[in-house]
């Protein structure tokens, strides 16, 4: 719990109104008690505010003045309410962390290093020599593979697989059914057309503030590391190859694939079902629309969109023209006729012309 006045002032925020009110929680504009806060961040939604009954509500300040106030609310006048908004719930919703211990259902290899503060569930296998810093929290399920080495306050959900010898940094957060280190998809091809299976002998290294999402695949390197840079957030169900490097806070979205030795620098935007050929270099601050198949180097700053992707402003004018193929096919099937009546009226009057003067 927090004063509106304490929370105005945690996110820079100007206060007007009582602040002196105890809010427990953030909800939105519809469900929002007295004893709760919420947000305005699109003015599309401002016809809910006649009925909101939140104790106080986070705004900007000239979507503030175009918008009618109930009596008695409190506000929070800040330039980004969606971040404040943000920033307010993880800080009404944190609990300090409550260890557990290593669950007697827990299989544990030899030689391990596991602080007290630790939270491992039943069901939890570590292999030998496992490296796991302070509030760690492990769920059913887990598999951490020998070798490997876990920062502190990383957490681990249900039936997550970390293969040997990967790396984690802090605060990690790997949803259910993710697979860091399994092997890259690399094969040499035979004469007869026989696949032979190339070794992958590198590691997955995923630094600070890292989140994955669920069923995701991050394969490690050839040689060397497959490596997640500080703060980057993966959707679900993302395929990431060997010896991939994903730039610090990019965002990937829901089934976008990275083939083999692309980079990425930082803050890259992937929209869902995007995929990267590999061996690429995409510049720091692209944006890559959903459903793009980007087969070439992209500059940094650059927008793309479509298969193959290219910038974004012609991929829709393409897509205009594209809309209009059917009627410029009719339109050109009738110039066609047209020319073809015209030739052959015009071989006529020739050939007339040839007889009249033949007589």
């Amino acid at each position: 719990m927090a004063t509106i006045k304490e929370l105005a002032a945690m996110v820079d925020g100007i206060l007007a109104g009582d602040g002196d009110v105890m809010v427990t929680g953030l909800n939105d504009l519809e469900r929002a008690g007295p004893q709760e806060v919420t947000f305005l961040a699109d003015h599309k939604l401002a016809d809910k505010l006649a009925r909101c009954r939140a104790g106080a509500l986070i705004i900007s300040p000239p979507l503030a003045e175009q918008c009618t106030i109930p009596a008695g609310m409190a506000l929070i006048k800040v330039s980004n309410p969606y971040l404040a908004a943000t920033r307010i719930q993880n800080f009404l919703l944190a609990t300090p962390f409550a260890p557990t211990g290593v669950h007697p259902g827990a299989l544990i290899g030899e030689d391990c290093s596991i602080p007290e503060e630790v939270s491992i569930a039943a069901g939890a296998v570590l292999g030998h020599r496992v490296r796991l810093g302070r509030r760690v929290k492990l769920e059913a399920g887990v598999v951490v593979g020998d070798d490997s080495v876990i920062g502190d306050d990383v957490v681990l959900h249900a039936n997550v697989t970390v293969y040997p010898r990967s790396v984690l940094g802090n605060r990690v957060i790997v949803h259910s059914g993710s697979v860091l280190g399994s092997d890259g998809f690399g094969y040499a091809t035979d004469r007869q057309g026989n696949h032979h299976k190339r070794a992958h002998l590198g590691i997955v290294r995923i630094e600070d503030d890292v989140e994955i999402g669920a069923n995701c695949c991050v394969d490690r390197g050839t040689f060397g590391e497959t490596l997640i840079k500080s703060g980057a957030k993966i959707d679900n169900l993302v395929q990431i190859g060997h010896n991939v490097v994903v730039g610090e806070n990019t965002l990937i979205v829901a089934q976008a694939g990275i083939a083999g030795s692309t980079v990425l620098d930082r803050q890259v935007v992937l929209g869902g079902q995007v995929a990267l050929n590999g061996h690429l270099r995409i510049g720091a601050g692209v944006m890559v629309a959903a459903k793009s198949g980007v087969h070439n180097d992209q500059e940094p700053g650059a927008v793309v969109s479509g298969m193959p992707a290219i910038e974004h402003k012609k991929w829709l004018r393409a897509s205009i023209a594209f809309g209009k193929l059917p009627d410029l096919v009719r339109e050109v099937r009738e110039l066609r006729r047209q020319v073809a009546t015209l030739s052959a009226d015009n071989q006529a009057n020739n050939n007339s012309g040839k007889e009249s003067g033949d007589e």
